[in-house]
């Protein structure tokens, strides 16, 4: 046992993972003569455990243990076991025939088809009570013992309500195709060796270097690899993805980040390594392993502060992602579920009340018959009765009600009180008037919260925007005494502004309290281009600090 340990403390100093691991479980990295498993590889236990910086691990068992710390104090970061095997992909390969086996880059969320429309339409309308009775009412007229006044009054009322409601199906549905095509045909810049090309966004692969330029949208789940940012720090809107107006920090992969420009990421060559795709927005797993010609290969670990999911925008800058997941695959498909026909609470009380109608014209059915002393074919008069007081059950209200959504509808989109609004089913419009209760996390989720600075207190003293001044020349004054005092080397001001029993005067203060509201925000200063010029803009995750 000592010799083995001896011998793979040897190979980690020489080579860090053996020549034979790429061919092996991409789930594993092998030393000699032991397997560590991926899913233990979270991201701080690989910050700290194969960083370049630190001391290499002597033995085996020094490594695990270390492995085994890590993960437990780190668990919210560790791969869920569930999910099964991730993904490695060649990072800038020669041989791309790898990308034809992920899932196209194809949003699809249309809900039929040329041939299921019609039958999954009308299962969905005779499921209620309401069209089904009025469909066996219909049909008992093709009974010539059944048979009362003329057919067409009887099927003519049916149809034109089936009619107006797969005519609103048809529409919503074509709405829904329309939104796909137009997501899909999106133009974006892909990175290449000889160049960039404009491609459609579902022409874009798994192992494809993106260009994403500033509010455009993210085609699919990228790490971030750079961005126009020296620090390789951006904003993403997030708002299409978890409902949160917050603007969320991401950070470029360092290395690739450093590099001169976004052409010599061709000269890198590597491995990516991605968990499984699962459901969780705030989780993500994986590896980076790049090298230089004639260098030496670096890992490194990858967590969701280093990736940009499908359909959030970017806010700032613009960047350069490696993409990871595409098509079905991306977070923002795996959370949104098939488009099912929703039924409104208005539709359902109509059914209701329809089977309460029923069961009124089968009772007096039931009396008409009795007084009459069922006689021999009793059961038909019972029918005829039936089908003589189904006008008690107004069909001409699911028509109004069908025609006053469609106008209601349409009535939404048009108002100009609410510009910009859009009806995504056209079924249950109505149910913006029921609303009772509205659950939030903060009032600011409802509400446009713009904060004005109005005030500064002081204790004893308070500064409003008309005082600005005063406080400028307390800061100007504290400066030119704190000149002074660095040079003649003054003790009683520097002991007061690191904290000595020194009283501190308004100027230093003042002071003080400028340099903390300068200091304790994570507002960005970035150079924008509105077409007239460059100026400057200020980003931050919050718009409350801006």
């Amino acid at each position: 046992m000592t010799k083995r340990r001896s011998t793979a403390a040897a190979a980690w100093a020489d080579r860090g993972f053996n020549g034979d691991d790429a061919a092996a479980d991409p789930n594993q990295r092998t030393l000699q003569g032991e397997a560590i498993p991926m899913q233990q590889l979270n991201r701080d236990s690989m910050s700290s455990t194969f960083s370049t910086d630190t001391p290499l691990m002597t033995t085996v068992a020094d490594l695990d243990h270390t492995l085994d710390m890590n993960r437990l104090n780190n668990e919210e970061h560790s791969l869920p076991q569930s999910l099964g095997a991730g993904r490695t992909s060649p990072f800038n390969p020669l041989d791309n025939t790898f990308k034809q086996k992920y899932a196209a880059n194809v949003v699809s969320n249309n809900k039929y088809n040329f041939l299921t429309f019609l039958p999954l339409v009308l299962f969905e309308q005779f499921r209620f009570f309401f069209n089904l009775y009025f469909l066996l009412v219909a049909l008992s007229q093709f009974v010539p013992q059944l048979r009362i006044g003329y057919l067409l009054t009887y099927v003519g009322p049916l149809v034109f309500v089936l009619a107006v409601t797969m005519g609103k199906e048809w529409h919503d549905d074509h709405a829904r195709r329309r939104r796909d095509s137009e997501a899909n045909g999106q133009k974006y810049q892909r990175l290449t060796a000889t160049g960039r090309q404009v491609i459609a966004s579902s022409k874009i692969r798994v192992g494809d270097f993106v260009l994403i330029e500033k509010n455009q949208r993210v085609p699919a789940d990228v790490i971030l690899l750079r961005t126009t940012e020296s620090s390789g720090a951006c904003f993403v809107r997030t708002d299409q993805l978890d409902g949160e107006t917050d603007w969320k920090l991401r950070v470029a992969v360092a290395p690739t980040q450093k590099l001169a420009d976004s052409a010599a990421l061709f000269g890198l060559h590597g491995t990516v390594y991605a968990d499984a795709p699962h459901k969780d927005i705030y989780s993500f797993v994986g590896t980076l392993r790049i090298a230089h010609a004639g260098e030496p290969e670096v890992t490194l670990p990858l967590g969701v502060e280093n990736t940009m999911w499908a359909n959030t925008t970017l806010a700032s800058g613009s960047a350069v992602g490696y993409v990871v997941y595409t098509g079905r695959d991306t977070r923002a498909a795996m959370n949104t579920g098939h488009a099912k026909t929703k039924v409104g609470i208005l539709d359902t009380e109509v059914n209701r009340l329809s089977k309460i109608l029923f069961l009124v014209t089968l009772i007096l059915s039931l009396a008409m018959v009795a007084l009459d002393g069922f006689k021999a074919v009793w059961y038909v008069t019972l029918f005829r009765f039936l089908i003589l007081f189904s006008s008690i059950i107004p069909i001409s209200l699911r028509v109004n009600l069908d025609m006053g959504k469609s106008f209601y509808s349409l009535g939404i989109e048009r108002d100009r009180e609410i510009a910009g609004s859009v009806v995504r089913n056209s079924m249950i419009p109505e149910e913006l008037g029921r609303i009772e209760y509205c659950l939030t996390d903060k009032t600011g989720t409802l509400t446009c919260n713009e904060m004005e600075l109005k005030r500064i207190h002081m204790g004893v003293m308070a500064y409003t925007l008309e005082t600005s001044d005063e406080v400028t020349r307390h800061v100007r004054h504290h400066a030119r005494s704190q000149q002074t005092a660095d040079a003649a080397g003054a003790e009683s001001l520097t002991r007061a502004h690191h904290g000595g029993k020194a009283r501190r005067d308004m100027p230093q203060r003042v002071f003080d309290m400028v340099e903390s509201l300068a200091l304790c925000h994570n507002v960005t200063p970035a150079e924008d281009d509105d077409g007239g010029g460059l100026r400057m803009a200020y980003q931050a995750s919050s718009p409350d600090e801006v």
